[in-house]
């Protein structure tokens, strides 16, 4: 395992002391912390996964093909309810009370998605649900950020990664059988004992203390919640302008949603955001498109395999299993490699890998055969691997101390929105598609050569991120 560098104490001039070598994130006084952030990710993957699966059989249960994509649109939205709150809580309060809420209401949205009776409710379970699950992802940024030294962030974020990869092994299939067993339903409610148990082994090595260089609570720069939600609102006017309302309503939709969500998402995230500034800036801005192209597309991988090419649940099951290995395996090479190649290099190969999955998904809407197909969004899975922990460890080099808090909540909000309106985007097409009765695979071709689009423009954009790991 790599070490941080080696710290010397006082050297007396008849004894010299040994080199202090800094604690690794296994050692003792970070192992507690360290379980935690992984058992909190893996359930978090579970969730993910297993309601990716199960989606299409959900839609065919309750109907409602049109809001397929809110399922999602609308959990990413809460996600940014979340972050935003707790980045300003964890800066003003410390760690451990924003991720006990962001737990229980993580909890109550898996309840009520558990019981829901129609597709119209689930949407609103996956609301809650979503506001608690976005605390979540913010808290361990900011533990990352605030717990482990520069050099041990790479290592932490991909140990943190790789917990994807016992439920990319077994929750596809899992949630496929349960499903078949059970329903649907079971899938929800079966994650509810794992975050007790997330609970009670994570909150104890959280911490209650604020971050250091934050002491006025009114500043711009952490309490910002107004603007996180009115961004949320914004997000959801723009996303329903596009879903198949009568033109009168979407026009007005748009023409409020728009400016609102631009107004808020400017007050949350550093100026030059927009313009991809160099810095903190512009590795925020590319995680955006990032999440925008990735999820945009993983959001149907299921739909593709089940209601295109009439494949059973655990076709596209293994589809996504394969994803999240490769993701997994993709974050231990950035692991090493970004502190050779920088983060620069290294995300413009992953937008590059990206683009060439999101354009072969194309075949397998078409006849690819079905051994290839599945492997073929493993590509994708590979590219997010490479960009997304090279942001994330960019970020938090670039912060300042004590504001690891904003800058980790900026980067989220960006990361969120840009899933939110990845994912909503892609739904409207299918909304589209069911309103005039074209076959989902057509509806399909058109999303993603929209998320194909946007990930040829994060090629460009990654030029923006600097050339060497910021320590």
């Amino acid at each position: 395992m790599r070490q941080a560098p080696e710290e010397r104490g006082p050297v007396a001039t008849s004894d010299p002391q040994p080199a202090e070598v800094e604690p690794g994130i296994w050692d003792h006084e970070r192992r507690r912390l360290t379980l935690g952030l992984v058992l909190t990710v893996t359930l978090v993957a579970f969730e993910a996964l297993a309601i990716s699966t199960v989606m299409p059989v959900v839609a065919d249960d309750l109907g409602g093909l049109s809001l397929y994509g809110w399922v999602f649109s609308g959990f990413f939205l809460g996600n940014l309810l979340g972050i935003v709150f707790a980045g300003h809580a964890a800066d003003r309060e410390g760690t451990a009370s924003p991720f006990l809420a962001g737990l229980l209401l993580f909890a109550a949205g898996l309840l009520a998605a558990g019981l829901a009776p129609s597709m119209g409710v689930l949407v609103v379970a996956r609301v809650l649900q979503g506001i608690g699950a976005g605390v979540i992802p913010a808290i361990s940024y900011i533990t990352v950020g605030r717990s482990y030294p520069p050099l041990l962030r790479p290592r932490a974020f991909a140990i943190t990664a790789t917990a994807w990869l016992i439920p990319g092994l077994i929750g596809p299939v899992a949630s496929s059988a349960i499903a078949d067993l059970w329903g649907w339903r079971a899938v929800f409610l079966a994650l509810l004992p794992f975050v007790l148990l997330a609970g009670v082994i994570t909150l104890p090595a959280l911490s209650h203390s604020p971050g250091s260089g934050l002491q006025d609570s009114a500043s711009p720069l952490t309490d910002r919640r107004r603007e996180g939600v009115l961004l949320t609102l914004g997000s959801a006017m723009v996303l329903g302008s596009i879903s198949g309302l009568a033109l009168p309503l979407a026009v007005v939709l748009a023409l409020v949603g728009v400016p609102l969500a631009a107004w808020s998402f400017l007050g949350l995230v550093p100026p030059g955001t927009m313009r991809l500034a160099p810095g903190i800036p512009a590795a925020i801005a590319v995680r955006g498109i990032l999440t925008f192209s990735f999820f945009g597309t993983d959001a149907y991988v299921s739909l593709s395999f089940q209601d295109v090419r009439h494949q059973p649940t655990w076709v596209a099951g293994l589809s996504l299993t394969i994803c999240t290995i490769c993701w997994s395996v993709a974050v231990w090479v950035q692991e090493r490699w970004i502190l050779r190649a920088g983060p620069r290099r290294v995300v413009g190969v992953g937008f590059a890998l990206l683009t060439i999955s999101i354009a072969l998904m194309f075949t397998v809407l078409g006849s690819l055969p079905i051994p290839l197909a599945v492997c073929v969004w493993g590509i994708g899975g590979f590219a997010i691997g490479l960009c997304y922990a090279s942001l994330s460890v960019t970020v938090l080099g670039l912060a300042e101390p004590g504001r690891e808090g904003a800058a980790t909540a900026s980067l989220q909000v960006s990361d969120v929105l840009g899933i939110a309106l990845g994912v909503g985007v892609a739904g409207a097409f299918v909304a589209l598609g069911d309103a005039r009765s074209w076959s989902t695979g057509t509806a399909l071709e058109m999303a993603f050569a929209c998320t194909m689009a946007v990930a040829l423009v994060g090629i460009v954009a990654a030029r923006r991120l600097p050339t060497t790991l910021p320590r």
